[in-house]
C-alpha cells in the first residue's frame, strides 16, 4: 500500500510538516510527563484510525519503557488498574477532545476539573497542545492513507 501523497517531497507539505514539527518539539519540553505525552499519542491515534501514529507512538513508548501491559491496554484504560489517577484524567480529556464533533458540548467541565486536580497550568497547557497537534498528525496520515508498521524509533528525530 502506497500513501495518497507524500507529504515529504510536496514543497508546502513538507513547510507545513516542519512548523508541526517544531510544535510538537516544544511539547516535548514541556513538564508535562514523557510517558504521560506518548500515552495521550497513542490514545488519539486509535480514536482517530491513524495507523501509522498508533505505530509510532506504541514503538516510541515502548522504547522509552512503557510496559507491554499498559500499552495493551490504552484503547481499555476505564476499566485498566495500571494507569495513575493522573494519567486517567489526561486519557480522559485527550478522548473528550478529540471527539469533539461527537460530543454538543465538547470537553465536560468535569474532565477539565479532574485534569486540573492532577496538572498544574503549563502542564495543562501542554496537554491542550498536544491533544491538537496529535490530532493534526492523525488527519494528515488518514487523509493521505500513509502505510502504518514500518515505522522506526527515533525515525523522525
Amino acid at each position: 500500500m502506497d500513501a495518497r501523497l507524500n507529504l515529504f517531497t510536496v514543497p508546502v507539505a513538507g513547510k507545513f510538516g516542519k512548523y508541526l514539527n517544531s510544535a510538537g518539539r516544544a511539547l516535548s519540553e514541556s513538564s508535562l510527563p514523557l510517558a504521560t505525552q506518548e500515552l495521550v499519542k497513542l490514545r488519539a491515534s486509535q480514536i482517530n484510525g491513524c495507523g501509522f501514529c498508533t505505530d509510532m507512538h506504541s514503538k516510541e513508548a515502548a522504547h522509552a519503557g512503557e510496559t507491554q501491559q499498559r500499552l495493551n491496554l490504552v484503547a481499555a484504560w476505564r476499566e485498566a488498574t495500571v494507569f495513575t489517577e493522573a494519567e486517567r484524567a489526561a486519557l480522559e480529556l485527550a478522548e473528550q477532545g478529540t471527539r469533539i464533533a461527537d460530543a454538543a458540548g465538547g470537553v465536560t467541565d468535569e474532565a477539565w476539573e479532574n485534569a486540573a486536580r492532577h496538572y498544574d497550568e503549563d502542564q495543562l497547557g501542554a496537554l491542550v497542545c498536544l491533544i491538537a497537534v496529535i490530532n493534526a498528525y492523525n488527519r494528515l496520515n488518514v487523509v493521505v492513507r500513509q502505510p502504518a508498521g514500518d515505522y522506526r524509533v527515533g525515525q523522525f528525530a
